[in-house]
């Protein structure tokens, strides 16, 4: 083809055409210019295809690691509910004066091995955090999910704040429980086999008398737990959204 243009170029030269040769030439540079526009515009449009699988990629992503939120959020909401559960049965043996000796002691096991633990907060991060520290999340091409996207990892650290804070506010006063009493000893799943053995009648006269404290411990617990299911049924709900929105997204994608 090279060889070709050549001889036209080569034949009106030696003829002394030399207005057809310009022509000629500015013909064949519009011919260059288009071929070039041409490749520019494939190459552009090859880029945009890469940009949307990498979008469709990030996206299916997203979809997996907040679907397993949800679930985890429900699960923690789950614990938490039955935790409490617990404490108001704790609760309930020890302001019943006739309550007997085995059910305040299983009471009182069932809290250590479960109402006494921290709420846990611990959502997947990773694609998001990914996405950022890229600066792939313009990769998202829908601006109002792309924003969304955002303001949701946002609500995730508002959260684990929060929780943070409940879980710092009560470590000074869970202190008491384990410094005062022998809470420990009620825990059978780990410690109890530490302490001394004792008859029920005395391990029911010990937490009697330290009565106040249990509760207190107990009420703390009840009420942290209380908030934390309350932030968790929000971003359960924020997170549920944002499944539905990332799956209306995939399925107008694989349409096109």
């Amino acid at each position: 083809m090279i060889k070709f243009f050549r001889n036209i170029r080569q034949r009106l030269i030696s003829e002394n055409r030399f207005s057809k040769y310009l022509l000629y030439a500015i013909g064949e540079i519009v011919l260059v210019v288009i071929g070039i526009l041409i490749a520019l515009q494939i190459n552009t449009w090859n880029e945009y295809e890469k940009m949307r699988k990498h979008e469709t990629l990030y996206l299916n992503r997203l979809l997996k690691e907040n679907k397993k939120d949800v679930e985890s959020f429900t699960e923690e909401i789950e614990r938490l509910e039955n935790n409490n559960t617990t404490i108001q049965e704790l609760s309930n043996a020890f302001k019943d004066r006739t309550s007997a000796d085995t059910l305040l002691i299983r009471s009182a096991g069932n809290y250590m091995v479960f109402g006494s633990l921290y709420p846990i907060f611990n959502p997947s991060t990773s694609t998001y955090e990914d996405l950022s520290s890229t600066g792939n999340l313009s990769l998202i091409e829908d601006t109002e999910l792309r924003d969304l996207i955002v303001k949701h990892y946002e609500a995730y650290e508002f959260v684990e704040s929060n929780f943070k804070i409940n879980i710092d506010w009560a470590i000074p006063i869970d202190s008491p429980l384990f410094i005062n009493t022998n809470a420990l000893q009620f825990d059978e799943k780990f410690t109890k086999s530490l302490f001394r053995e004792e008859s029920n009648e005395q391990l029911a006269r010990e937490l009697r008398t330290n009565e106040a404290i249990f509760l207190r411990n107990a009420a703390l617990h009840y009420w942290i737990n209380k908030d934390c299911i309350a932030y968790l049924k929000n971003i359960k709900k924020e997170t549920t959204v944002l499944v539905s929105l990332i799956e209306e997204k995939l399925n107008r994608k694989s349409k096109t």
